[in-house]
């Protein structure tokens, strides 16, 4: 049986059919042409019309397009309102109609061309990533580690091991960066790494911190890792016994291969305890910053302690309170100190991780191949430091382990941080005790890094400040002048660390605070009082450390007060305090030594290690400090607007400026206080400037006499003579000229009258005597005509006349 014709509806639905596989088709023929390099036509035709914007219009109404306006001259931006938007063959008809058109001088179909940022930094795939707020955020309020990423490092040929209970070796978004050589079981004695499994996942904790450091990038799994192609590496230290062998195993391995070890651990935060490294340890320490990386020292980084809420001290934890560990902090996605957070003198900075349940936590890798936005507390911080500090080492591998301190020191931030306690040292930096001297900034620390010229080698000065055992009561103070060693070879001229050494006894060791106070009047808390510390244990040769006074001249008036702030009667004996400087015997300096101070009297340098402040008494100069400016200069006020790293600067500071024009030497920088002259110029004692001397002036250099009495330049009689000889000549000229006039009068025999004035006519030359002019015209007399003897007379006169005028002319 035949079949009859299909209903519309079937109609409708193969034509929709049609369309739809025709759009994919065109999609498909697109993507196809891309991968392949084949042009992809627009819809869209440049054309060329000299007949201006109505032609144009014009032309445009006529063959189906839309003038989408003038690019420039007389080339127009022409769109087909029919032809597909992208085809992989031009649209021949379209372009022969249009390329026809009288008005039409030239006509092209445009094509799709493929052009790329030449950005070095692409937004990652990976999920988390947008979860990263402490990486990078719109607000700025972050590490700054887009920054560096933009700079090309990513931590790439540096090598950081996580000291922890292990790391998940085969983890997705850990494996691609993991590093066989940087890793070791000390616990179990073999060579993998991998944690133990139980059931409340009890050893995630060097796994989550090794993600930190260097979670691959782009693999689309969790988030990425601050230095995201750095090497990592973990050693299993925590899950067993701890002991002093099994740390200085575990600080010791593979230093030649390992650049960064990061510790999250340290004694119990109880808020009683006082321990460190043992011997072992020690000594580890000891050799990793002295043999380390080819002897540019191993660098440890260490979270400064979770025990904010027993009101612990990381002064009181020996790993932390080390000259030889970079101690890090925490802040809060807020800005603010965290509930864990301890503070103390040794932090050197801070970074981001958790705080109120409000407040967002860290994104990391977790236990069996998983992803965790909960990572917390100051465990977290570190590793984020040492990624930090990897991208540094990319910049510059040749870093020694003081040198990474120094850049920590003068790249971190502490704006937008909040503490009661922020103060600014003796070189004008901020500095706290819950985040040393603010936030790490990735980008700046990399870019100082690259330019980082090395600190000179270490001093060390060791001073003893106690003569003898003092009872310390309710409070004592201890003070002392010292020369900073001053004439031997432990002479320090700017400090990094200061330690005080410390032996006392007291029934109630909780009960104590300590504060240092430097030459330059930087207040740095050494102890805090803990209230669950009941010992009476006091201090054995304890070295409480701070970082406060960095860059500082040690030079000076030392001040360490004891008090007791429970205000009972507590008692004890202070058998020991020697204070330890540590530093450098000249400006420790990344740039070139024409740049820097001549001695040390800089305050504060900037970021490419130059001065822009000077202390008390002295004045910037072309970068450098001197006591007096020199011939030329006058002491000013010059605008300081630095505004980057970790400073609090005034808006201006005092230095030489140069004398205000047209002062050759001045007392100051007023117009009224000049000292000497340019050539040309005198100086007016009385008024204090240089006033412009003129030409007839600078002929009679020694006419001039300045003193204190005198106002103006007063004219000496030889600087008179030109005028007087002038006068004179005139005389002779005038008396020469009559004389000769006269005589030629009497030669004549004419009588000259001038009637007196009296009789209306003439004037009298003096006496009796009447002198009358002859031989004027009789036309100007007012007598009667002329006779013959007369105009004889008048011939002759008229020569004479003649005569007389040609010598008056002259």
């Amino acid at each position: 049986m035949a079949a009859g014709p299909s209903p519309p509806s079937v109609g409708r639905r193969l034509g929709l059919l049609e369309l739809l596989t025709g759009a994919v088709l065109v999609l498909l023929g697109f993507g196809l042409g891309s991968a392949l390099g084949q042009k992809v036509y627009t819809n869209t035709w440049a054309v060329h019309i000299p007949g201006g914007p109505e032609a144009a219009d014009w032309v445009a109404q006529k063959h189906g397009f839309i003038n989408h306006g003038h690019v420039f001259g007389d080339y127009y931006h022409f769109r087909h309102r029919t032809v597909v938007k992208r085809s992989l063959s031009a649209h021949r008809p379209v372009h022969v109609r249009l390329q026809k058109d009288p008005k039409v001088t030239w006509a092209e179909q445009q094509v799709s061309k493929r052009r790329k940022k030449r950005d070095t930094f692409e937004e990652f795939e990976d999920p988390k990533y947008k979860e990263q707020w402490y990486l990078y955020n719109n607000n700025h309020n972050d590490l700054n580690a887009r920054g560096a990423w933009e700079l090309g490092y990513t931590g790439k040929g540096v090598v950081v091991s996580i000291l922890d209970d292990g790391i998940e070796k085969n983890h997705p978004d850990l494996m691609e960066n993991y590093d066989p050589e940087a890793s070791y079981d000390v616990n179990d004695g073999d060579p993998d790494p991998q944690p133990r499994y139980t059931q409340l996942n009890d050893n995630r904790h060097g796994t989550r911190c090794a993600g930190e450091v260097a979670a691959v990038a782009n693999n689309g799994i969790c988030g990425v890792g601050v230095a995201y192609n750095a090497k990592i590496g973990g050693v299993r230290m925590l899950d067993g016994e701890v002991t002093d062998m099994v740390e200085a195993q575990s600080l010791s391995l593979n230093p030649q291969h390992i650049d960064v070890y990061s510790a999250s651990w340290g004694p119990e935060d109880d808020g009683k305890t006082v321990d460190g490294p043992a011997k072992l340890a020690k000594e580890a320490f000891l050799r990793g910053i002295t043999e380390g990386r080819g002897g540019l020292g191993s660098i440890f980084v260490w979270a400064s302690g979770n025990g904010g809420r027993e009101k612990d001290s990381c002064n009181c934890d020996g790993y932390t309170n080390s000259i030889y560990t970079l101690s890090i902090s925490s802040t809060t996605q807020n800005g603010n100190v965290p509930w864990y957070s301890e503070a103390c003198s040794s932090t050197l900075a801070t970074t981001y991780s958790s705080g109120n349940l409000n407040e967002k936590q860290i994104v990391t890798t977790d236990l069996k191949s998983k992803c965790t936005d909960s990572h917390t507390g100051t465990s977290a911080s570190a590793p984020l430091a040492a990624g930090i500090i990897a991208l540094a080492l990319e910049a510059n591998k040749n870093l020694t382990w003081r040198d990474m301190q120094h850049l920590v020191v003068r790249t971190s931030r502490p704006a937008n941080l909040v503490a009661n306690d922020w103060q600014t040292n003796g070189v004008g930096r901020k500095v706290s005790h819950s985040y040393g001297y603010g936030l790490l900034d990735a980008s700046s620390i990399a870019s100082l890094a690259k330019t980082w010229s090395y600190v000179g080698p270490q001093r060390k000065c060791v001073i003893s400040m106690l003569s003898e055992p003092r009872n310390i009561g309710s409070h004592l103070s201890i003070n002392k002048t010292v020369d900073a060693c001053v004439g031997s070879g432990s002479y320090v001229t700017k400090l990094e660390h200061v330690q005080g050494q410390i032996t006392l006894s007291y029934n109630r060791r909780g009960n104590l605070a300590i504060r240092l106070i430097s030459p330059a009047g930087t207040r740095s808390t050494l102890l805090h009082p803990r209230p669950h510390d009941y010992s009476s244990e006091g201090f054995n040769d304890w070295a409480f450390m701070t970082t406060h006074s960095w860059d500082e001249n040690p030079s000076g008036s030392w001040t360490l007060e004891i008090e007791n702030v429970a205000g009972a009667s507590d008692y004890g004996t202070l058998t020991q305090f020697t204070l330890v400087l540590y530093g450098t015997s000249s400006p420790s300096s990344g740039a070139s030594e024409e740049s820097q101070s001549g001695d040390d009297s800089c305050k504060t340098l900037d970021l490419t290690v130059k001065c822009i402040e000077c202390n008390a008494g002295y004045y910037l100069f072309q970068q450098r400090c001197v006591k007096e400016c020199p011939a030329g200069f006058a002491v000013g006020s010059q605008p300081l607007s630095y505004a980057v790293g970790n400073a609090i600067l005034p808006a201006s500071v005092p230095a030489c400026l140069p004398c205000p024009l047209p002062c050759v030497t001045c007392s100051s920088l007023s117009p009224q206080s000049c000292l000497s002259c340019p050539p040309h110029n005198y100086l007016d004692a009385a008024s204090g400037t240089c006033l412009h001397l003129s030409p007839s002036m600078r002929e009679s250099p020694g006419s001039f006499m300045v003193g204190p009495g005198s106002q103006r330049p007063q004219l000496e009689p030889s600087s008179r003579m030109p005028i007087t000889i002038a006068v004179l000549s005139c005389v002779a000229i005038i008396a020469t000229f009559g004389g000769i006039f006269l005589l030629l009068q009497l030669r004549s025999g004419a009588h000259i009258k001038l009637p007196s004035l009296e009789a209306g006519g003439g004037f009298s030359l003096g006496g009796n005597r009447v002198v009358s002019y002859r031989g004027i015209p009789t036309v100007w007399g007012d007598e009667g005509l002329n006779t013959d003897s007369d105009n004889e007379e008048f011939d002759v006169h008229n020569e004479r006349t003649a005569f007389i005028k040609t010598q008056s002319a002259l």
